[in-house]
């Protein structure tokens, strides 16, 4: 009789883990995270997002060194896409910001490429030199008509 209370004890424990590992995934795959956002907040004006979200990845050579905190349009109606980045990088003035997609159909996400000036940009700069992402539905329009208009004439 003192082993079925050990038992639903064990029982418990592992529902326990169960449910703590699931709470662990749902988290990890929504983006959520514990750590405080990054310290080296910077700024990039896009004349096209492409579908780029909030929480979107932003890489250095394919390595994660921050996210996009939020995308909003500024006076001149250009996408104004704010990045959290890992408060210890050092980026050059002359860093660029290009929209780029994981896979042919994959999700956007921002890949910094670095610079070559010894002058670096602290928290609140503009990346002014950017690269809006490709809209692949745009460029099968413009083959589409571009074909149509060379069998007419």
């Amino acid at each position: 009789m003192t082993r079925a209370p050990l038992c639903d004890l064990l029982v418990g424990l592992f529902v326990l883990a169960g449910l703590g590992a699931i709470a662990y995934l749902s988290l990890s795959v929504g983006g959520v995270s514990l750590r405080r956002a990054g310290g080296l907040t910077l700024f990039a004006d896009f004349d096209e997002t492409g579908g780029l979200k909030p929480r979107a990845q932003a890489v250095i050579s394919g390595v994660k060194v921050g996210q996009v905190s939020s995308i909003d349009l500024d006076e001149n109606y250009r996408a104004r896409v704010r990045l959290e980045l890992d408060e210890h990088l050092k980026l050059p003035i002359d860093t660029t910001a290009s929209i780029m997609t994981s896979g042919l159909l994959g999700d956007r996400y921002v890949s910094l490429q670095l610079g070559g000036e010894s002058e670096v940009l602290k928290p609140g700069d503009q990346i002014t030199m950017t690269e809006s992402a490709v809209v692949i539905e745009r460029l099968i329009g413009k083959l589409v008509y571009s074909g149509d208009r060379g069998k007419s004439e």
